[in-house]
């Protein structure tokens, strides 16, 4: 099932559309559900206590005079970990829980610089296609530009369209906070790279969801 409706998709289309109008450079939006399953991750990160943990209580289990054969220790770290990947494997959002935040941005962000190569946004005539990047699990969006136009457009102003658009997105409003972004970089293009004569439409003028 699409993340949203049909409808939703042309008014973005429109948009793009647009603002591509007053500029020669490109937009492209690329909403995806999430960057990664994150299950190796969050598997390491559960295993890691129960190993952890496993050793005290062999410990205790030794000053209490309980008899804990090695078999019995790794049996029950093997049992304890099999159940904890089955929930893992069944509960995806649990997933997300156990990652730290800071690895379920890098790999959003891969995720982005991945997407811009993929759709060849790196690829137009004059270096002027920007990705405009949504990834929902980790609330996570991003706005990233050719070489043509880093030099022109600081950094500051694409911060601001992902403000603009995860503002919207935090209030229900996804699909106003992705117009909004696209609005503001249009502005930026148009300031920045006027349209010049003949100008084809390098790529396509929607949104892609993954």
């Amino acid at each position: 099932m699409n993340i949203l409706p049909e409808a939703e998709h042309g008014r973005i289309a429109a948009a793009i559309a647009e603002a591509e109008r007053q500029t020669a450079g490109e937009i492209y939006c690329v909403l995806a559900r999430r960057s990664d399953d994150y299950f190796y991750p969050s598997a390491f990160f559960v295993a890691l206590p129960i190993l952890i943990v496993s050793l005290p209580l062999a410990l205790l289990a030794h000053h209490w005079w309980i008899d804990l054969r090695p078999a019995v220790l790794v049996g029950g770290q093997l049992a304890a970990l099999a159940s904890s990947l089955a929930i893992l494997l069944a509960a995806p959002r649990l997933r997300l829980l156990l990652v730290p935040p800071r690895l379920r941005y890098r790999r959003a962000h891969e995720n982005a610089l991945r997407q811009f190569l993929a759709r060849n946004i790196h690829a137009t005539r004059q270096r002027t296609g920007v990705l405009i990047f949504i990834s929902l699990a980790e609330h996570y969006a991003e706005v990233v530009a050719d070489a043509g136009i880093a030099a022109h457009v600081p950094q500051e102003r694409w911060n601001e369209a992902v403000d603009r658009l995860t503002e919207a997105a935090r209030n229900g409003r996804l699909p106003d906070g992705i117009i909004a972004a696209i609005g503001l970089v249009g502005a930026e293009l148009a300031t920045h790279f006027p349209p010049g004569g003949t100008k084809p439409n390098e790529l396509d003028d929607h949104v892609v969801e993954l």
